[in-house]
């Protein structure tokens, strides 16, 4: 039974080097396993991409993983075709014989001329058409209008496979002559490296390590996402789609007899691959266990800042991992380092208007120089080379051209007939940027954990990516219990108060860039309370709870995770909000909050917001504050710290006149918190405290 850990799919390309920044058209591709993938690699030449592949393989091979390699190009030729050449049928012959003629750098190589070396050996009627080259070629005819195939013009596979094209094509939309002729010398090399290692389907037994075959993305793939490189995509959908192919349907596909031309995995299995997933499963990490939230032996009372360290140790991320376009990225977790793929800048540039010349060895006092025809702009640079002693025209933004290291602005310019005149000195490089003085190729420009902004999209695409990984959107459940409660708007009788605590806490979960489930509110009833608890940890990787968290006879929320056997009650030295019931339910963990909607917001923002930021992948993250002078006095206990309602006016910070928790009025009023230590303190006005602005809690 085919079994393989590790899935690789490369689109490949027959043409000459595509740049640093990723392109269409160019090498892509995306290694998964078990259905999930990483971000699509791109791959700007075959030399890169060689090594690349060399890589992996090793990696794999290191790590006793299976690989099963797949290329979007045959690996044969129609029958008859290996040996007229080769003198054999074999067709991994046919791939030495490539591997031994072609010639093959980043912006060059010989495959035209090659096919018309083939087409020549048939007395220039061979099966190869299209010249992609300005020049004629002897043998290889720009157009099939003047020509021969004493081949057929399909494999069989082609003929089944709807909208392939032929692989006598060499250039022209859908071409993949120029792919093979490319392609099987790299195959060749890497069956060489890791030879006993490594098998060809449909060719040889695939009881090796690695396993090469060949597939057509589009038979299952057609369309990208907005804004989304088709071949990226591609290369991810379809590695995702083959790693989670059960080993008995892979085998299934695998059982094919095409021992000369070879075969397309997932040929006739078209409805059984689109049936996969299109994004396929994502790699998911375990359940939180259930004692994560247990204090140590002996601990009763827990101080703010050992409740917060528990916190701390204890949790990590609990949401999956994807790929997502650039323009879905911001304000997501980036799962990943970002290294720059291009430099930025990517060349030398000019940052004015001016002139360009080698100022090398420039002097004071007047000087003059001879200008060139032509001009270097953005987006069209200069092609020629300025000789020493001659300027040219520069515009802000353009590439230096060869033989220029410095500009003068236009201001400190007279321009003449074919000369420019100005004074110097000139420092060498001035007016000028360095390639790479931004961001370095290959430099690390953004840290995982990163919450994405506008301005990290910037730098993202300036450095060349078009795809980001980053963590799935933290899901955050939010319950509110107790029978007195009713919807706001709604008729309150007797006894009965409307929720406020959701909207709110909903709310705060979606401003801090968390995805709000209403899972609505629940009476004083346990069986419901244990069914909304259920479908909660269904649907989110969190769940907040207020009200029932305490130990009387109608709070329920304490009652049920005590009942699973993961209630952890955590008496926190904190006012508001002393109570706070932690535990895991069913795999995810909840945050027992108390009821009263200041108790609620303020453990919430000092306990559940840094938890939060662990479970979205966001890592930790303690609230800024400020020192501020106080506009107020305060005398203090000693043995609980202390949140007050408080804003900022005139520079100094005041607070709400009643520290009541009931006035939820002072949370509207309020801007901020101020914290006061555990210790007694006796504040007055001038004093220096200090104040936590909503904001630094993403607010």
């Amino acid at each position: 039974m085919s079994r393989f850990d590790t899935v690789v799919v490369v689109d490949w390309s027959g043409g000459n080097d595509r740049g640093a920044a990723p392109k269409k058209d160019a090498i892509w591709a995306c290694v998964a396993r078990g259905g999930s993938a990483a971000a699509p690699v791109y791959l700007r030449n075959r030399q890169v991409a060689e090594d690349w592949l060399h890589k992996v393989f090793e990696s794999e091979l290191s790590a006793g993983r299976r690989v099963l390699a797949a290329f979007d190009f045959p690996f044969g030729y129609p029958e008859g075709f290996a040996a007229a050449l080769t003198g054999s049928a074999d067709p991994l012959l046919l791939w030495d014989w490539f591997e031994a003629r072609i010639e093959d750098a980043p912006k060059a190589n010989n495959r035209f001329d090659l096919a018309g070396e083939i087409n020549r050996q048939f007395e220039g009627r061979g099966p190869f058409w299209f010249n992609g080259l300005p020049r004629d070629i002897d043998g290889l005819p720009r157009t099939k209008s003047d020509y021969h195939n004493p081949f057929p013009d399909r494999r069989q596979a082609e003929m089944r496979a709807k909208g392939a094209f032929t692989c006598w094509q060499m250039a022209g939309a859908g071409a993949v002559g120029s792919q093979i002729f490319m392609g099987l010398p790299v195959l060749a090399r890497l069956r060489r490296a890791f030879a006993g290692q490594l098998a060809v389907w449909p060719f040889e037994s695939l009881e090796r390590e690695i396993a090469l075959v060949e597939v057509w993305p589009s038979l299952t793939v057609s369309a990208s996402p907005e804004g989304v490189i088709k071949d990226a995509h591609q290369v991810e959908m379809l590695a995702r789609g083959i790693s989670a192919l059960t080993p008995e349907l892979l085998d299934e596909m695998l059982s094919v007899n095409a021992p000369e031309e070879g075969w397309i995995l997932g040929l006739g299995h078209e409805a059984r691959l689109t049936s996969l997933p299109d994004a396929g499963p994502e790699l998911q990490p375990p359940p939180l266990r259930n004692d994560c939230f247990a204090l140590p032996a002996g601990v009763d009372w827990t101080p703010v800042d050992e409740a917060l360290a528990l916190l701390q140790e204890r949790l990590r991320p609990v949401v999956s991992r994807e790929a997502v376009s650039l323009m879905q990225a911001g304000g997501r977790v980036l799962a990943d380092d970002m290294s720059a793929l291009r430099a930025n800048p990517p060349h030398p540039n000019t940052a004015v208007d001016g002139w360009g010349f080698d100022g090398s060895d420039l002097g004071a006092g007047p000087q003059r120089l001879i200008t060139v025809d032509g001009r270097s702009a953005a987006g069209c640079p200069y092609g020629g080379v300025v000789p020493k002693g001659s300027a040219v025209r520069v515009l802000t933004g353009a590439d230096l051209p060869q033989g220029v290291n410095t500009v003068v602005l236009d201001e400190d310019v007279a321009a003449g007939d074919r000369e420019i005149a100005f004074h110097g000195p000139l420092k060498r490089g001035a007016n000028t940027r360095r390639a790479g003085e931004d961001v370095a190729q290959g430099a690390l420009a953004l840290a995982a954990g990163r919450v994405l902004t506008p301005a990290d999209l910037a730098l993202a695409a300036a450095v060349g990516h078009g795809k980001l990984p980053v963590f799935a959107q933290l899901r955050v459940a939010v319950i509110s219990t107790g029978d007195e409660l009713v919807e706001a708007g709604a008729d309150a009788g007797p006894g009965q108060i409307y929720d406020a605590n959701r909207p709110m806490l909903l709310q705060m979960a979606e401003r801090c860039g968390y995805v709000g489930v209403d899972m609505g509110r629940v009476a004083d009833d346990r069986s419901a309370l244990r069914e909304t608890l259920n479908q909660a940890a269904r649907t989110a990787d969190v769940i907040l709870t207020s009200g029932g968290a305490s130990a009387g006879d109608e709070d329920h929320v304490s009652a049920l995770l005590r009942e699973s056997g993961a209630l952890q009650e955590w008496r926190i030295a904190l006012k508001p909000g002393r109570p706070l019931a932690l535990g895991v339910w069913d795999g995810v963990p909840v945050f027992g909050l108390p009821g009263n909607p200041v108790a609620a917001l303020v453990c919430a923002l000092v306990f559940a917001r840094p938890a939060m930021g662990i479970l979205s992948g966001a890592g930790w993250t303690a609230p800024q504050g400020y020192d501020l002078p106080a506009a107020f006095s305060k005398r203090k206990k000693p043995g609980r710290r202390e949140y007050l309602r408080a804003r900022v006016r005139a520079g100094r910070v005041e607070v709400f006149a009643s520290e009541g928790s009931g006035r939820i009025s002072g949370l509207s009023w309020a801007e901020g918190l101020v914290e006061i230590g555990d210790d007694a303190q006796e504040i007055r006005p001038g004093d220096v405290v200090r104040y936590i602005p909503f904001g630094s809690f993403g607010l």
